[in-house]
C-alpha cells in the first residue's frame, strides 16, 4: 500500500520493448531515494502505478510492463529522459501522511488547463466518465502517483489545487495542457459502491 506521498523526482533512463508488437516493456528507472536497500521483488510506485524491481545495480532499478498496464496507463507515453514520481510502499510503523493508494491505476485523464496564481496553481484535469461517480468535491484522488484533494468535481474533469512544493517536487510541476495523467480514486468509494449494491440485490432477493 502507497499514500501518496512522493519521495522522489526521478528519472526513465532506459526504455526496451519486449515483443512485436509491443507486448510489454522493461523501464530503467534511476531514484536515489527509493533504490536504497530495494531488491528483487520489491514494489515501487511509478506515477502511481505499483512496478515490481527485476533487477536493481546503483542508483537505478529496472521493472517490467505488461502490455494491459501501458494500455490502461499513462506509461506507455513514457521514454528515455521523462520524469516520474517515485514512491516506496508505506512501512507498518510510518506516517499515515496521504490517504490509501494501492497503485492500481482506474484510468488516465488529460491535463486541459493551468491557472496559476501567487501562492498556488489550479489544475484542470479531464475525468473518464466511468470514474466519475467516485470523485468528490473536498475528497481525495491521486494523480500520477500524488495524494491531492479534489477542488471542484464536475461530470467529465475535476480540478485540483497544487503548492509551490508539490509543483517543485513532482511531475505535476512539469505538465502541460495535453499531457495524460494516470487516475486512481479513493478505494473506499469503490468498496462502498460495491457493499450498497450488494445490499441492495440481498434485499430485493428476499422480497420475491
Amino acid at each position: 500500500m502507497f499514500t501518496g506521498i512522493v519521495e522522489e523526482l526521478g528519472e526513465i533512463t532506459a526504455v526496451e520493448n519486449l515483443g512485436d508488437p509491443v507486448e510489454a516493456s522493461r523501464f530503467r528507472v534511476r531514484g536515489p531515494v527509493v533504490t536504497d536497500g530495494a531488491k528483487h521483488g520489491d514494489s515501487i510506485a511509478v506515477n502511481g502505478v505499483c512496478l515490481t524491481v527485476v533487477e536493481h545495480e546503483g542508483d537505478e532499478f529496472t521493472a517490467d510492463v505488461m502490455a494491459e498496464t501501458l494500455k490502461r496507463s499513462s506509461l506507455g507515453a513514457l521514454t528515455a529522459g521523462s520524469r516520474v514520481n517515485l514512491e516506496r510502499p508505506m512501512v507498518a510503523d510510518g506516517r499515515f501522511g496521504g490517504h490509501i493508494v494501492q497503485g492500481h491505476v482506474d484510468g488516465t485523464g488529460t491535463l486541459i488547463e493551468r491557472r496559476p496564481s501567487e501562492h498556488w496553481e489550479i489544475v484542470k484535469i479531464s475525468l473518464p466518465a466511468e470514474l466519475s461517480r467516485y470523485v468528490v468535491e473536498k475528497g481525495s484522488i491521486t494523480v500520477d502517483g500524488v495524494s491531492l484533494t479534489v477542488v471542484e468535481a464536475g461530470v467529465d474533469y475535476f480540478t485540483i489545487s497544487l503548492i509551490p512544493t508539490t509543483l517543485a517536487l513532482t511531475t505535476l510541476g512539469l505538465k502541460q495542457p495535453g499531457d495524460p495523467v494516470n487516475l486512481e480514486v479513493d478505494v473506499i468509494a469503490k468498496y462502498v459502491e460495491r457493499m450498497l449494491g450488494d445490499r441492495q440485490q440481498s434485499s430485493t432477493g428476499g422480497t420475491q
